[in-house]
């Protein structure tokens, strides 16, 4: 168990459920969406300190976000059905994309210009050209999408029934693979390798699945528990709780989980064994992610709707965490 005491709490946090934390690409900017309906960004100092730096809003619950590669525009998504954009350097936002249903997910395409793509509620994936009003294209899934991520030529989106579309965005309008979920539960989080060619799954139920795209990669395919207590023996059942966040390390490949009982713990793929455990936190952790060189892993400890709306009480806390990252936290070591 490695100390998390002397984590850095961020300053001035969403006043409501963190949905989304994603740091910018290019610089030590934090953003944080939340069921406020407000997208906060904050300047992460370097002894750890955080500034307050712009707030926009939604008209509803705010559900993602997503930083631009050249970190001057944040995307975000949200009940209102709305897609924002937010220029860092005009410190305006508008409306860059709509759907008939909440929009869960955003992420940015790589490609010649930048694509938006907007998963939905109202079981679609739409890409966006941000300066034009109508979508370049419109994909229909089988059900509501729940996760979705995309690292260039890879975009993974996993739906509502355990489905899972794979798409080259070569050919971004046709999946490129389906398959079910190699989970037997609801798919709560996917997160694409750094290197483009597989994903992280986690599900409602405490499992991680390691999913290689190519033919050749799917021998290295494999999942296991984290998340859970208890249940050492058949009879004696653990108790499970969901997987809300994969993250990986930006220079060491490795990957973070974070989930409903509180805690989070960096893992390494390649020997398959776990590289650090931390205390728990007195919540759920909602969501995680590393900054642009893993120095930092921000991790939100906030309530995540595990128990449904009964246990969504006022006195439920919303912090935003910083962590100082070490090599031997994180840095994979031989098998």
């Amino acid at each position: 168990m490695n100390n998390t005491s002397q984590d850095m709490e961020v300053q001035h946090p969403p006043t409501d459920g963190i949905s989304e934390l994603q740091f910018s690409p290019q610089a030590n900017f934090l953003a944080a969406s939340s069921w406020d309906s407000n997208v906060r960004i904050y300047e992460i100092q370097p002894n750890g300190s955080s500034v307050a730096k712009a707030m926009y809003s939604h008209s509803a619950p705010v559900l993602c976000c997503a930083w631009s590669k050249d970190g001057n525009k944040l995307a975000s998504g949200g009940t209102d059905k709305i897609g924002k954009l937010f220029d860092i350097s005009t410190g305006q936002s508008t409306q860059v994309a709509q759907h008939d249903a909440p929009i869960k997910e955003v992420r940015w395409v790589d490609g010649p210009n930048p694509i938006l793509a907007t998963g939905s509620w109202d079981k679609t994936i739409k890409y966006w050209d941000t300066r034009q009003q109508t979508p370049i294209s419109t994909i229909t899934l089988p059900e509501r999408l729940y996760s979705m991520d995309s690292v260039f030529p890879l975009l993974v989106a996993g739906t509502a029934d355990r489905h899972v579309l794979i798409y080259n965005l070569n050919n971004p309008s046709v999946p490129f693979k389906t398959v079910p979920s190699p989970l037997k539960w609801q798919t709560r989080t996917i997160s694409c390798f750094p290197a483009g060619n597989g994903y992280g799954i986690g599900s409602i139920e405490g499992r991680v699945a390691i999913q290689y795209v190519e033919e050749k990669g799917t021998q290295q395919n494999f999942s296991f528990k984290c998340h859970r207590e208890g249940g050492t023996s058949v009879r004696d059942k653990a108790t499970v709780y969901s997987v809300n966040c994969i993250s990986w390390h930006p220079v060491h490949g490795s990957f973070s989980t974070a989930g409903s009982d509180g805690s989070f713990a960096f893992w390494d793929k390649d020997s398959r064994q776990k590289l650090k455990s931390f205390p728990k936190a007195p919540a759920p952790i909602s969501t995680s992610c590393f900054n642009l060189n893993g120095s930092i892993f921000a991790y939100a400890v906030s309530y995540d709707w595990n128990k449904g709306h009964s246990a969504a009480g006022t006195q439920n806390q919303n912090k935003i965490m910083l962590h100082a990252v070490t090599d031997e936290e994180a840095k994979p070591r031989k098998r």
